[in-house]
């Protein structure tokens, strides 16, 4: 994994590393001369009572203390500036490549919990690389510096004091294991809690409505407790390294402390060199914890390294062939043949479906829910791929076509509007970036979006909030109808879009949609029959399967058909096609149809 980061990352950084290097190699050696000039020290100034040796010793230590607060400063610069920056990039990286992934990636993976996994976890790749640099070439290197320094005032000492390093591997290796497992449950379970509670305020409406709120505090604060427990687990296991290196650091002093005492009382050595060592030993002592520590702090940063890299190494479900072309599409005919396709293998949604959308005209798709067609929509625009069959347009296999200038070719109004940030005019923009001002403002119109949204406090410019949640819902709703008329493509979809309208704002919008479907191909789904009876064709939809297709005025000729019955249901309520209409498997005599049609009203 480290390997793979710095192949990645190690070019473009290549020269703040070297500074970052270089100032780590002048903070340790400004160590290891702080504790070799002790030696100097203690027997010229303190031993031999030299006074000419004060000022160029006072100086030594100055000079190292400079050096060691620059080249500090240097250092962490550097690495602050390699960390934000690989922040970024991978935050730039991981989002470009979630934007290349299905829709049923999405549907299978909480949003929240998403975003909130992505932010902690990204963090891990920066941590990674920074203690590896930091590992190595200070606290290593410092480490090797005072070392070398001890073996050279005093080789026997140094290798009693080296003694404690086994029983410090086996400790680090053993917490190291018992980490691993611990830390990443850390992650999903705090990516769970952030990812609740990121959903539980953008649903607030929702949570107020259904007095949600005492349940959703007492399953975040179940959350909160088992991170807590988790994270508490992982601070006693990690942190049992403190007493172990402290206590072995200890018995290093000690042994050497009492050694010495003895080799100056009774033999009589100067005791330079002695405190020249237990400067290095105790100096040497917090880059050697540090080592130590680094490898319990190495396992939690790739626990996050790896799960960003198990993102990205996610390969998107639909690719475009390797032979595939631009979409050229004028007129917009659009052709199912045979078309089978299931979100999973044993439920298939639609069965052997095939109807052509003509050039030009309007298709109406009709059904109760759960017939497949949203589903339908989806394939067109090629969030998912067919099971069976082809889908054509203009004559072109889309699956042979690139998504990209396929759907560049479609204007889409979904059943549930959603806005981004920004202000109406950026949203409404989204249809075509290239789109004018006026060419903004015209499609606003035709919507019948613009006197509503003159009347906002900015005009156009005035911010929407999140998901648009300073306009109601038909406002948002026409906001998104303006933004597919602005797209200028020659394929409308309308997936029951005017739905959050009232009879007024629908009567509106149907009279704008009547001019901008003119000269395109357009594919209506609506449970509102009314929204659908001057269509050029008309398909009914029962369990995936085309049972029906014709005109209104054909359709409404058999009173026994499927659409005859929507029709009268609607009749009845006022409204457009109920969720629970039960699709009739076999005709009903005149007698009964109209019973079973006053019973379901």
């Amino acid at each position: 994994m480290l390997r793979r980061i710095i192949a990645e990352n190690g070019h473009d950084h290549r020269w703040s590393y070297v500074v970052a290097i270089v100032c780590s190699l002048l903070v340790s050696g400004a160590t290891a001369f702080s504790a070799w000039v002790m030696a100097p020290m203690v027997n010229e100034i303190f031993y031999e009572r030299r006074g000419d040796a004060v000022v160029w010793i006072c100086a030594g230590f100055m000079g190292a203390f400079l050096v060691r607060g620059f080249a500090g400063y240097g250092q962490a610069v550097a690495l602050a500036t390699i960390g934000n920056n690989l922040v970024a990039r991978y935050q730039k990286r991981t989002f470009d490549h979630l934007m290349r992934l299905g829709v049923n990636f999405f549907n299978d993976t909480r949003s929240g919990r998403l975003a909130a996994q992505l932010d902690e976890n990204i963090g891990g790749i920066r941590d990674l690389l920074s203690l590896t640099l930091i590992s190595i070439t200070r606290d290593a290197v410092t480490l090797a510096g005072l070392v070398g320094l001890m073996v050279y005032q005093d080789p026997v000492l140094s290798l009693s004091s080296l003694l404690i390093g086994p029983p410090l591997i086996w400790a680090v290796v053993y917490i190291t294991r018992r980490v691993r497992k611990i830390n990443r449950e850390s992650v999903l379970i705090n990516s769970r809690l952030s990812g609740s509670v990121q959903e539980a305020t953008q649903g607030i409406a929702i949570v107020k409505a259904f007095t949600m709120e005492d349940e959703l505090a007492r399953r975040i604060g179940v959350m909160a407790d088992t991170a807590e427990q988790r994270s508490n687990k992982i601070a006693r296991v990690s942190e049992r390294l403190s007493p172990i290196s402290d206590m072995l650091a200890g018995l290093a002093v000690t042994g050497v402390i009492a050694y010495s005492g003895y080799r100056a009382l009774v033999l009589g050595q100067p005791p330079g060199a002695v405190f020249s060592f237990i400067t290095a030993l105790i100096l040497a002592y917090d880059p050697a914890r540090r080592l130590a520590r680094m490898q319990v702090a190495m396992e939690r940063a790739l626990v996050n390294a790896r799960m960003i890299y198990e993102l990205l190494d996610l390969e998107p479900k639909q690719n475009d062939a390797p032979d595939a072309v631009e979409a050229k599409i004028t007129s917009g005919e659009v052709r199912f043949n045979n078309v089978t396709f299931g979100y999973s293998a044993d439920m298939p949604v639609l069965r052997d479906l095939s109807f052509t959308a003509a050039a030009g005209k309007v298709t109406a798709i009709v059904g109760a829910s759960g017939a497949g067609k949203s589903t339908l929509v989806a394939l067109l625009q090629r969030f998912y791929d067919v099971d069976k069959g082809s889908i054509e347009v203009d004559g072109q296999d889309i699956s042979k076509l690139t998504k990209r200038s396929l759907r560049g070719s479609i204007a889409y109004v979904s059943q549930a509007p959603y806005l981004f940030e920004g202000t109406i005019r950026d949203n409404i923009r989204y249809g075509r970036l290239s789109a004018t001002d006026a060419e903004i403002e015209q499609a606003a119109k035709q919507a019948a979006a613009d006197d509503f949204i003159r009347q906002q406090p900015q005009g156009y410019d005035t911010p929407v909030g999140e998901n648009g949640a300073t306009l109601s819902g038909g406002q948002r709703q026409r906001v998104s109808i303006a933004r597919a008329i602005v797209r200028q493509a020659p394929i409308l979809l309308l997936d029951e879009a005017t739905s959050a309208l009232d009879n007024e704002a629908e009567a509106r919008v149907q009279e704008a949609l009547t001019h901008v479907m003119e000269g395109r191909t357009t594919i209506v789904i609506a449970h509102r029959l009314s929204t659908v009876v001057n269509a050029d064709r008309i398909i009914v939809l029962e369990e995936g399967r085309l049972v029906e297709e014709g005109t209104h005025a054909t359709l409404m000729a058999d009173p026994h058909s499927i659409y005859a019955r929507f029709h009268r249901i609607q009749g009845k309520k006022g409204l457009g096609l109920v969720d629970d209409a039960k699709p009739i498997q076999t005709p009903l005599p005149r007698t009964r149809a109209k019973k079973a049609v006053r019973r379901s009203a």
